[in-house]
């Protein structure tokens, strides 16, 4: 019997009777991160990292949700479960359950470079290893990121110099706070999207480093935009909220950017190549340093990888879940 199963509720470990970012109510979940394809509501009890638990509670307010540290053991029935930096977004983790010497990590989603912000990812040894295949493909490749924060910095301050307003597409958790980590603050002034300051609101009181920014106000509006750089969800870019901003230039920082006229799909006339999961090769690499044999592949292009992965030898399948990475439009993602 194999140690975990991939039911229509999410992963489950029988012996454990706990479940692995369930999609549906169940009585114990484990949650890798808080992206709303991973953090569902209506469970009976979360455990997460403590790092995650305000933004869980903030996104679903959970009746009970207990925060571990990384590297912590929870014993559960004779399981031995524990969280492991996963290095996608501030909190984010892989688990691990061990039951009579077989291993197996749950990746969720994962990046393998250090953003200086989210605990960096960390390899994690077992037999069965579950990941995602969000950019599965070899023409996924990213570039170095600080070269990004560079150009993502010159087009404001280019912007900045033409007298325009630069309206940039992220989404509120993850990848907002790795820019504002990053950003030349030296420029100008930062305003964010409600949904954003909601969750940098959140993470600061908790005692995270996020940079102050200013939310965008809906109502008696009086503040100045002009060379401003203005952080907003990718739903609220063509929505009317984003009709106030005038002479603007609107970009996209995401990995989908990689893709050729990914830029006039999405309406914007910048792309910036920044993603918060593994490219190709950092799948691979990810998938080579846990040192498993059996992989099971998620979410993305999972038919492709998965056929890589069996031609070079791994033993690799399927499985099929209710993850979306980042393809979802979730404003709070």
């Amino acid at each position: 019997m194999n140690l975990l199963t991939f039911t229509d509720r999410g992963i489950y470990c029988s012996v454990a009777d706990v479940y692995i970012d369930p999609w549906k109510p169940v009585k114990n979940a484990f949650i890798t991160h808080a992206h709303s394809d991973h953090a569902t509501s209506g469970h009976q009890s979360y455990v997460s990292t403590s790092t995650s638990v305000p933004i869980i509670r903030h996104r679903l307010n959970p009746q009970k949700i207990t925060g571990v540290e990384y590297g912590e053991t929870i014993h559960a029935k004779g399981v031995k479960i524990s969280f492991h930096p996963a290095g996608h977004i501030i909190g984010s983790a892989q688990i691990r359950l061990e039951y009579k010497g077989e291993v197996w990590v749950v990746s969720g989603d994962y990046k393998l470079e250090n953003d200086g912000i989210s605990t960096p990812f960390e390899p994690v040894s077992c037999h069965h290893f579950i990941t995602e295949s969000t950019f599965g493909l070899p023409a996924f490749n990213w570039e170095d990121q600080f070269t990004v924060y560079n150009q993502i910095n010159n087009w404001w301050k280019q912007n900045k110099e033409k007298g325009k307003t630069s309206l940039l597409s992220v989404y509120a958790l993850g990848k907002a706070q790795r820019i504002i980590h990053h950003l030349d603050y030296s420029i100008g002034h930062v305003f964010t999207h409600g949904a954003i300051e909601n969750i940098n609101e959140v993470l600061r009181a908790s005692g995270l480093p996020i940079q102050n920014t200013s939310r965008v106000m809906t109502i008696g509006n009086k503040q100045s935009f002009e060379g401003a750089l203005i952080l907003a969800t990718p739903g609220s870019i063509q929505s009317s909220w984003s009709k106030r901003f005038k002479d603007v230039s609107v970009g996209a920082a995401s990995g989908w950017m990689n893709i050729r006229g990914m830029k006039r799909r999405r309406g914007v006339d910048k792309g910036f190549i920044l993603s918060d999961h593994a490219d190709w090769k950092g799948l691979i690499s990810a998938i080579k340093e846990t040192g498993a044999e059996n992989i099971y592949v998620t979410h993305g292009y999972a038919d492709i990888f998965s056929k890589y992965l069996n031609e070079k030898g791994w033993n690799a399948s399927v499985v099929n879940t209710q993850f979306s990475g980042d393809l979802s439009n979730d404003t709070e993602q």
